[in-house]
């Protein structure tokens, strides 16, 4: 119990006031989306943006504790709604129905995705010639499918994600930088892995691959695979990896 509330408390949304954070409703036809907004209210100049791709479980506290994080790190951050305002599922059986959907109809999902970095590039602050997509667990399957789309975006970075898909990277046509960071003990992915790598050789994507050893499925959410060096481990490669693609 202690562990938890301690991984909690390091999770928590800053308490720093400079970090603005708001709700922004957008839309994909008839459907309503509600994604999260952080960004340094004090900061000066403008910002490269991140866009945050929340899990199998929807656009929740998780996924806004890492944008806020962003924020904090100087980057507008934007999380989009991939499942619409008010989806949230907490059974994983629903939550299963939701991320299925998607995966099944990955021009949806590219385009979920799409809509969300529209949203990122309105805002105020941004410099949109440095751009870039985070996502977990499903949300890395997401980002990975955006990076795959040919979408003008300097990188992706995908978290314990799906690696697999129906509609494999171009030669040629992939724009954005990927880091994959994997867990090792992940029984979900490992068998995708070969296969992924393959797809990105053969398509000439500046790949970055890290396997974190004993890390399983989920690895940086708090819970029963929860692994912190995995976690710490993976975020400081992020920032390594944006300040590789952002030029700071």
């Amino acid at each position: 119990m202690k562990s938890l509330i301690c991984i909690l408390a390091a999770l928590s949304v800053s308490a720093f006031a400079k970090v603005k954070t708001e709700l922004i409703t957008y839309k994909d036809g008839g459907t309503e989306l509600e994604g999260f907004l952080a960004y340094d209210d004090a900061a000066k100049g403008a910002r490269p943006g991140v866009l945050v791709v929340h899990d199998w479980t929807g656009l929740q506290e998780y996924t806004k504790t890492r944008t806020t994080q962003l924020a904090e790190l100087g980057y507008v951050a934007f999380a989009a709604d991939i499942y619409g305002k008010g989806v949230r599922p907490t059974e994983s059986k629903d939550c299963a129905v939701q991320a299925g959907t998607y995966k099944n109809d990955l021009p949806l999902l590219r385009k979920r995705v799409l809509l969300g970095l529209a949203q990122l590039k309105s805002q105020k602050g941004l410099d949109d010639a440095k751009l870039a997509a985070i996502g977990y667990c499903f949300g890395g399957t997401s980002v990975l499918e955006l990076a795959r789309s040919g979408e003008k975006v300097a990188g992706v970075v995908s978290f314990h994600g799906g690696l697999s898909t129906a509609l494999p990277a171009e030669k040629g046509k992939v724009k954005a930088k990927v880091l994959v960071c994997h867990g090792g003990a992940d029984a979900h992915v490992n068998p995708e892995v070969p296969a992924f790598k393959e797809e990105m050789e053969k398509a000439g994507v500046d790949l970055q691959f890290i396997t974190h050893e004993g890390a399983q499925h989920g690895f940086t959410k708090p819970g029963a695979a929860y692994q912190e060096k995995a976690d710490k481990d993976s975020w400081a490669a992020m920032k390594k990896f944006f300040g590789e693609i952002f030029g700071k």
